[in-house]
């Protein structure tokens, strides 16, 4: 069975109205954020391969920034207002405590952007520089 055609914002808006809850750093590879998510209690998760940029308290933070990890950690817990993503700005989750942009530029990508997964129906979506919202990146 062929794979639908990818339809952007469509997998993402889904988070809308669900609070982001926890900001993970793994080791010093990626951030995984953790959204509410399904009924069943299961988290939606969103790793980050890239680090994402925080806009907030009326900057923007981005990862070699004294106190970044703290304005990303300060987005908690922040609901969804909208989501957006876009080719040449790539991804953009705007909480109710400010908005996390993933839109790297392609020297600092290795192999994938970011990672959605946790969705009771299973759905999900890997980005890779050159597909879907970030074709400006190949």
């Amino acid at each position: 069975m062929a794979r639908a055609p990818y339809v952007p914002n469509e997998l993402l808006s889904r988070l809308v109205c669900d609070r982001m809850y926890s900001v993970e750093f793994v080791l010093n590879d990626y951030v995984q954020l953790r959204f509410d998510g399904t009924s069943d209690g299961g988290p939606v998760i969103l790793n980050c391969y890239v680090w994402p940029v925080v806009q907030a308290a009326g900057r923007l933070w981005h990862e070699q920034d004294l106190g970044y990890a703290d304005a990303l950690r300060r987005l908690t817990p922040g609901a969804v207002i909208s989501t957006s993503e876009a080719t040449g700005s790539g991804i953009r989750v705007e909480l109710d405590t400010g908005t996390i942009v993933i839109h790297p530029a392609r020297e600092d990508v290795y192999v994938e952007i970011a990672h959605l997964m946790g969705f009771s129906d299973q759905a999900w979506m890997v980005w890779r520089p050159g597909e879907e919202s970030f074709e400006d990146l190949a």
